[in-house]
């Protein structure tokens, strides 16, 4: 079984967020004629990437839950504004729910192993609807 990773949505209060963020970003990219693929950038560059590229997601924490995961792509050694290396996680652009799953804030990324992770929704057990999630983002809030 593939390894994933686990990280902080920072900015988005629902999955729909990190879907129009991730379709502004792909836009962009296919403007500049490049590939239309999300991806996501970060300080360090997983040392065990081959085992989580057969296979692995990233599993994204929005407000203290796992809600959502990606297919990991690839990583990238880029350089950011001030010339510092970074690592460029591409992404699937498929965003696929997932059981919701508590998990306190941490820094920066984690693996995330195979038994760890929480179950995709099987299609029987609906996402919340929007008027669900909507009063969570508002309760959440306060």
């Amino acid at each position: 079984m593939a390894l994933h990773m686990i990280k902080l949505c920072v900015g988005a209060d629902t999955v729909d967020d990190l879907s129009e963020w991730q379709l502004k970003l792909i836009k962009g990219l296919e403007k500049k004629g490049k590939s239309p693929n999300p991806f996501h950038d970060t300080r360090m560059t997983p040392k065990r990437a081959a085992e989580m590229l057969a296979g692995g997601s990233i599993y994204w924490v929005i407000k203290n839950h796992i809600i959502v995961r990606q297919k990991l792509l690839s990583f990238e050694e880029v350089k950011d504004k001030d010339g510092k290396t970074m690592c460029r996680i591409h992404l699937d652009p498929e965003l696929i729910r997932t059981k919701s799953r508590k998990k306190r804030p941490f820094q920066g990324w984690r693996y995330l192993e195979p038994t760890d992770a929480p179950p995709d929704l099987d299609g029987k057990s609906p996402a919340l609807s929007a008027d669900l999630e909507q009063a969570l983002k508002e309760a959440l809030a306060w």
